[in-house]
């Protein structure tokens, strides 16, 4: 994150300390995470798991791995199914400890698209073919949001604001890489602005990205609904579009599809392991997942956060995973990465 004009300059030390800090937190998180895993020495996922949920608390990985953890323990499917947080980057720091963990068959990550953006954007050493695909869970839809004082009331009303001047139009979204960012690239395309030149302003979740949206820090923001949903409640933000194939019961909005614009990209999430588990240890870890998705806890969880069950098991989901590998990649190779 750039310094804010006028800012004083920060003292060499405190950089210095700040940054020691961090490592040293991502440190103990790591140690955490190992010491889970030394300490089920002999168990299998049935007693343990360890979630890895690659964000810090509140955000959407967080929600899905702590949702998940909730239903193995509430329905008696796992014993002592825990999370653990490893932030940063987009997802990518937490799948590069999970590739260090070979073998370890009691721990799993949670990732989605924008851990796949991710990896173009950070310029990852690893990537999906590095772990082990168990589960696609949902999906959930990003929608298009301005404040509600805005003129702005459809997309194309966006689209003529934004061509007048791409490259100072303030867009929002989540991390560099998200599947906010790509879904801002795409609308570009289909409206003819060049996607190079979108004015991007990464934000680290939904209250900060409204905060922004309602001083004017951003003019439009794409995020998923669930960030803005408390101020669209309130009558602050006003939603001109949703990324779902149809209309989504609960978001009062058209599709992009149906504005005219050919854009659907969903915000899934799934389950990896690590690499180099065995046969019976991926297939347990699949029984885990698929036993977690039939039952009413897990329905009544999908309904509660206006996720979409589209749930794929083992080389189902590993077949699908290099298909929306395959999509990113194309995205953001128009992008230049």
């Amino acid at each position: 994150m750039t310094e804010k004009t006028g800012a004083p300059p920060r003292s060499p030390v405190k950089i210095v300390g700040t940054v020691i800090a961090a490592l040293l937190g991502l440190t103990l998180v790591v140690a955490g995470v190992a010491d889970a895993s030394n300490s089920t020495s002999g168990a299998n996922a049935r007693s343990t798991l360890t979630l890895i949920a690659p964000a810090n608390a509140g955000g959407g990985w967080d929600s899905a791995a702590r949702e998940a953890q909730q239903t193995l323990r509430s329905e008696g499917i796992v014993n002592s199914p825990q999370v653990v947080n490893i932030p940063g980057a987009g997802g990518t720091i937490g799948l590069s400890q999970l590739t260090e963990m070979e073998g370890e068959s009691t721990t799993a990550m949670v990732m989605g698209i924008t851990m796949l953006g991710a990896i173009n954007i950070n310029g990852s050493g690893v990537d999906m073919g590095d772990v082990t695909p168990i589960a696609r869970l949902t999906d959930d839809y990003d929608v298009v949001v301005v404040p509600a004082d805005s003129p702005i009331n459809t997309v194309d009303d966006l689209v003529e604001e934004w061509r007048a001047d791409p490259a100072s139009y303030p867009f929002g979204g989540g991390s560099l890489g998200s599947l906010d960012q790509m879904i801002i690239a795409q609308i570009a395309t289909e409206a003819g602005i060049d996607p190079t030149a979108i004015n991007y302003l990464a934000h680290s979740g939904g209250a900060e990205l409204a905060t922004a949206l309602l001083s004017g820090t951003i003019s439009a923001s794409v995020s998923g609904y669930a960030d803005f949903e408390d101020q669209i409640e309130a009558g602050r933000l006003k939603v001109i579009a949703v990324s779902a194939p149809e209309p989504v019961p609960g978001i009062d909005a058209p599709t992009l599809i149906e504005e005219g614009y050919d854009v659907e990209l969903t915000n899934w999430r799934g389950i990896v392991a690590p690499p180099g588990i065995t046969e019976e240890e991926r297939r347990e870890l699949e029984d885990i997942f698929a036993e977690m998705i039939a039952t009413d806890t897990w329905a009544d969880t999908l309904e509660r956060n206006q996720w979409t069950d589209t749930s794929r098991i083992g080389d189902d989901f590993a077949t699908n995973l290099e298909e929306e590998t395959g999509i990113v990649d194309s995205i953001w190779a128009d992008l230049g990465y």
